[in-house]
């Protein structure tokens, strides 16, 4: 998938480090930033005779008032910074976030949710259920400080041989064709036809290979560890950029959105991590 449009989510409270991030990175592969300022409000108050509490009203509009006063802000500086762009305010409440991010994440290629974005943990949720779960466009997030980069030098492919895995894989190929190794990592990988193969991870080696990306595999004993666990210190024992895996939603883990690897990929990972579902 080549990266020509990158939809950047930005809190209206803080984002210049996320805003700067998006700029760099889109800088580095020449692609269209497409930057969403949201502020999500609180849900209406009901005063007496089932009125509008004008408390509301009036903490509503400071909102909006503020949430455009950012937008602007966005626009001067990313002016000056040569790329293609445009920029979208979105006032929204906890339950239509979903279906606001959803909206804008199908014409993008990728979604990039940062640190700053992730400190507000409802924005977050919202965000990834609707890119992530609700488009078919690949979401990036970046809870730590490092660096996120279009041209990672070691990335991680967390492989199962799942569809969802696939999916990350094609979608990410762009990215892993830059990398100087693409370990495909496997944790207590089963040697079974219609499982792994005979020889688990060849397949997706070969393929990757076809497609000119340097990669390795890795089969990884999980040691009483969580996959999750395992992943993660095996990408930081490599010293990689990026981790590309699959999302996975079972209908088990809809009241918390995530479950398994997927939540606490998200919640824990320190390093960006390109998903796709």
């Amino acid at each position: 998938m080549s990266i020509r449009t990158v939809m950047s989510i930005l809190t209206s409270k803080y984002f210049d480090e996320d805003l700067k991030a998006a700029v760099e990175f889109c800088g580095a592969s020449g692609a269209h930033l497409s930057a969403v300022v949201i502020c999500m409000g609180a849900s209406p108050m009901i005063g007496e005779y089932n009125s509008l509490s004008t408390v509301w009203l009036d903490e509503r509009q400071r909102e909006i008032e503020e949430l455009v006063k950012k937008a602007e802000e966005i626009k001067a500086y990313l002016s000056s910074t040569g790329l293609s762009y445009d920029v979208q305010d979105v006032y929204t409440e906890y339950a239509f976030a979903r279906e606001d991010v959803a909206e804008r994440a199908l014409y993008a290629d990728v979604v990039l949710v940062g640190r700053q974005a992730c400190k507000d943990e409802e924005l977050q949720k919202r965000v990834m259920d609707g890119a992530l779960f609700q488009t078919p466009t690949p979401v990036i997030i970046n809870r730590g400080r490092r660096p996120l980069s279009s041209t990672s030098k070691s990335i991680v492919l967390a492989w199962d041989s799942s569809d969802e895995a696939s999916r990350a894989a094609r979608q990410a190929l762009d990215l892993l064709k830059t990398a100087d190794c693409v370990y495909v990592t496997m944790v207590d990988p089963v040697s079974r036809e219609r499982v792994n193969g005979e020889e688990p991870g060849a397949d997706i080696a070969s393929f990757l290979a076809r497609h000119g990306v340097k990669v390795q595999v890795d089969r990884v004993a999980s040691g009483g560890n969580t996959p999750d666990e395992v992943l993660r210190q095996h990408a930081m024992d490599l010293n990689a950029d990026l981790i590309v895996m699959g999302a996975y939603n079972h209908p088990r883990w809809q009241q918390t959105l995530f479950g398994g690897v997927t939540r606490n990929m998200i919640e824990q990972s320190s390093m960006p991590i390109f998903m796709a579902h």
